[in-house]
């Protein structure tokens, strides 16, 4: 008796087990099923949900041709890796690196909802507007940012390149196929080499304008001064369609890639803040969430104080079911969608911090905001340089960093390659005053292009932590400033010049913003801070140069003679 007993109790043991295999494996495939219902010969849409904020997510036949559409992932394909946005190596790692891309038209009923949105957004916008200091906006019938770029101060002649000082030798660095933006197919395996065709012989108008934007990169500048490339690929951003999404890897917060039609990619924040939210106060630097709209902003700042080292950053509102989820390879991105209690589509990734139900980003209902900053070439094509920032916080809730309690500390950087010759000691002069306006904490490394040594400028990456108090300003960030008293005489002049009224710098931010889809990016309190911060970095200077004289001060990069020094030791 005991003993069929006990075999009965296996067979109930086994049946257990296979039924639990079994439910994994119909979950573990639930995706993919998932996403073969929604050819074109269904009319389900992906989501599993009675509230459906987007009626019918995108087909995925026409683009990848029927053997794609057969096989639920794509074949192995030769990826362009033109682009990057990171200071890590691993930067172009996603935690799903090949990506089928996807496109369908867009519903009437999520056009429809769509449209609402953008009503409800619109007015929320305008009762911002609203409170803004009238003197702060753009004056119609007078652009204060037209008269500053006839400005003489940014007139200033670059020196001539040679092919040292360019990032790419396009007739040899670079291939591009110029039927990809028509043609969405990707190459053939095997496919003859005269399909893609040399940037040399095909004349700059048949590449896209992110390709444009790389090959534009020098030793001086990310992009030229109205740079009309620039700004076509400020409305690509906001403007091209999204064919595949995946999160990026690394980070405390979730970050997107995506990827274009014509196969250029951004990296994507999301909105985690509205624009009057402030820092709280009993947050650390290190935990406060990285804002959307700050890198927005930060790139229009750093094109004012004609800086030029942040890549084009725009706003934009992006459907999260049909921009994302539908189209989206990524495994652990997918699902982690649900609908919330308010019939919201909402999403939280992975990552370090905020990653989690209680943290999602929802839409409204599947609408959200987000920055869409453009990539810089891909590692493998431009190596960057990782440098630990001299005056890096310690990152610590009690410990302070060697800066913060030794007044001196900038003698000893003076003697440290490469702060001890060149520009560079400059140029973090320069990022100082840059975080300092925009109240950043967070600029614990930064980057160079490898190819042009130590004689070259900063980039200015991952500015997501600024612009959270307009009620504070953090004077520690100004600690460079205050004991190295160096500064470049450009620098310097254009500051004073954004002191005045006739081009003052929250006037001019106002209006460069109203250029951005998601205007007004900024709450206004934070213009007037920037007029605020402005005065306080003069301050500081002033006050150096009492101490030390202004040619111990001020260091003259406007003349020929610091042209040619430049230029001699970048050899």
């Amino acid at each position: 008796m005991k003993m069929i007993l006990f075999r009965k109790f296996r067979v109930l043991i086994l049946m257990v087990f296979l039924i639990a295999c079994t439910m994994h494996i119909v979950i573990d495939l639930l995706p993919k099923l998932e996403r073969r219902a929604t050819g074109p010969s269904t009319g389900n849409s992906g989501c599993s949900c009675a509230h459906k904020p987007s009626e019918e997510p995108q087909s995925r036949g026409k683009q990848q041709g029927m053997s794609a559409a057969e096989s639920g992932w794509p074949n192995k394909h030769t990826l362009r890796i033109l682009q990057d946005f990171s200071n890590e190596p691993s930067s172009n790692l996603t935690s799903h690196s090949l990506e089928k891309i996807a496109g369908t038209r867009d519903k009437l009923e999520a056009f429809k909802r769509g449209e609402q949105y953008a009503q409800n957004e619109e007015r929320q916008k305008n009762l911002i507007k609203d409170q803004a200091d009238d003197k702060s906006l753009p004056v119609k019938g007078f652009s204060r940012l037209a008269a500053l770029f006839e400005h003489p101060l940014y007139k200033t002649v670059r020196p001539p390149l040679t092919d040292e000082d360019t990032l790419f030798n396009v007739n040899s660095d670079i291939k591009y196929y110029p039927k990809a933006p028509e043609n969405q197919e990707w190459p053939r395996e095997g496919a003859q080499e005269e399909e893609y065709l040399p940037t040399g012989e095909g004349g700059a108008e048949v590449y896209p304008n992110w390709l444009r934007f790389h090959v534009g990169i020098n030793r001086y500048e990310l992009y030229a001064r109205q740079d009309p490339i620039t700004d076509d690929l400020l409305r690509d951003l906001p403007g091209q369609r999204i064919t595949s999404v995946a999160m990026k890897s690394g980070g405390t917060q979730l970050k997107l890639i995506m990827t274009f039609q014509n196969y250029g990619q951004a990296l994507f924040k999301p909105m985690k803040q509205t624009r009057e939210q402030q820092t709280p106060p009993d947050f650390f630097y290190f935990s406060d969430f990285e804002r959307h709209n700050a890198e927005i902003a930060a790139f229009h700042l750093d094109r004012i104080l004609d800086f030029r080292r942040v890549p084009p950053v725009a706003g934009r509102l992006v459907n999260m079911t049909r921009e994302i989820r539908d189209i989206t390879r990524d495994k652990k991105l997918w699902k982690t969608f649900f609908i919330s209690p308010a019939n919201n589509v909402c999403f939280y990734g992975e990552c370090s911090y905020y990653c989690s139900t209680e943290h999602a980003l929802c839409g409204k209902p599947d609408q959200i905001e987000g920055s869409l900053a453009a990539f810089l070439p891909d590692l493998a094509l431009a190596k960057r340089k990782t440098w630990r920032n001299p005056w890096r916080r310690s990152y610590h809730k009690r410990k302070k960093a060697e800066w913060e309690v030794d007044p001196d500390y900038c003698d000893e950087v003076k003697q440290t390659p490469p702060y001890d010759r060149g520009t560079r000691l400059l140029d973090v002069m320069d990022m100082t005053i840059f975080d300092f306006l925009m109240g950043n904490m967070d600029r614990h490394h930064y980057e160079t292009f490898e190819k042009f040594g130590n004689s070259t400028f900063i980039i200015h990456l991952d500015n997501g932590r600024g612009f959270g108090k307009y009620s504070h300003d953090e004077v520690s960030i100004l600690v460079p400033l205050s004991q190295c008293c160096r500064v470049k005489k450009s620098t310097h002049q254009r500051l004073l010049l954004l002191a005045k009224e006739e081009y003052k710098l929250s006037a001019l931010m106002a209006e460069s913003l109203e250029m951005d889809r998601l205007a007004p990016v900024l709450f206004p309190p934070h213009l007037g801070a920037l007029d605020r911060r402005l005065r306080l970095v003069l301050q500081v200077l002033e006050n150096c140069i009492l101490k030390q004289g202004y040619s111990n001060v001020v260091e003259d990069d406007t003349g020929p003679a610091h042209s040619r020094t430049t230029a001699h030791s970048a050899r």
